[in-house]
């Protein structure tokens, strides 16, 4: 994980890369490798990781409030994306966010546009601050 940037990988059943057997997480690795004082080398991930059926997933179409209420309610990071046949993909909680920051800048230009055909003022949007300028 620290090789690649993530924070979750998908373990998948032998022989079916479509197929989930379960996650493992950061959260995982911390809370049964570090604190129980495990050796990373020679527990499996197996061991640690949350199994398939504890699984909390999502469809393709599912919007993203949902997923963003769905993680905030079970307290997750991450959760897969499957589809009839299996893990399509992985959603993080910083897709979620990247997603509702662009929504809302896209309207934040809509509302600027708008505004600056009615003559009133110029709205502008950066660092996350809003500045009205006449």
């Amino acid at each position: 994980m620290t090789q690649h940037n993530v924070g979750a990988l998908v373990v998948v059943k032998p022989g079916e890369d479509k197929s989930i057997a379960g996650i493992v997480t950061e959260r995982d690795y911390l809370r049964k490798i570090i604190v129980q004082g495990r050796s990373s080398k020679s527990t499996k991930v197996g061991d640690i990781m949350t199994e398939e059926n504890k699984l909390i997933t999502v469809k393709p179409d599912t919007r993203v409030l949902q997923a963003m209420q769905l993680m905030t309610e079970k307290r997750i990071r991450h959760i897969p994306v499957i589809d009839g046949t299996g893990m399509v993909g992985m959603v993080s909680i910083g897709d979620i966010v990247r997603a509702v920051v662009s929504e809302h800048r896209e309207e934040l230009n809509r509302l600027n546009a708008f505004i600056q055909v009615l003559g009133y003022c110029n709205m502008v949007v950066a660092t996350g601050k809003l500045t009205l300028t006449s």
